[in-house]
């Protein structure tokens, strides 16, 4: 498998750091909570109610704060020390992501840092570790997505109908 080139984000970056992070933190939560109980255990997150995590995107300018409360994950206000930081580039999230590298690969090669509570951190990592990517690819990806969104053929009978249908 080639490995997908991702352009430095410099200006990008720069620009992003000054705009409202709360968006893309949005978007985040809401990933995370339709992936609750589908492939993320919610028994196995218990320890993270309540903890302020923080993931930065470094070369894309982005600081995401959320926690879990309440059995869902929600953005968090900020303002405080997070109890997890993870930090690292798009390039490197998404070789994770795609299970080119692993977390420990990224996490000893310094492309992934951690800051914080280790417990916690070893929890995210055995979490992700334990993610069925290509489940998740089958049934969520861009493909069986867009197949659940066209309209089911209707054989025959309805191209005989259409007046460009020979």
């Amino acid at each position: 498998m080639t490995a997908l080139r991702i352009p430095a984000f410099t200006l990008l970056a720069r620009l992003a750091a000054r705009l409202p992070q709360r968006p893309p933190t949005l978007a985040l939560t809401l990933g995370l909570n339709l992936a609750l109980g589908r492939i993320l255990p919610r028994d196995d997150l218990a320890p993270l109610e309540g903890r302020h995590l923080r993931l930065k995107v470094d070369d894309a300018g982005l600081t995401l704060d959320f926690t879990l409360a309440r059995g869902a994950f929600r953005p968090h206000a900020g303002g405080t020390t997070p109890d997890l930081t993870l930090s690292a580039n798009v390039r490197d999230y998404l070789a994770l992501a795609l299970r080119e590298e692993d977390a420990d690969t990224l996490f000893f090669g310094r492309r992934l840092r951690m800051e914080g509570d280790t417990d916690l951190g070893l929890l995210v990592k055995n979490t992700l570790d334990a993610v069925d990517w290509e489940a998740l690819q089958t049934r969520y990806g861009p493909a069986a997505v867009l197949s659940r969104l066209r309209p089911p053929s209707r054989g025959r009978e309805t191209a005989r109908r259409l007046p460009f249908a020979g």
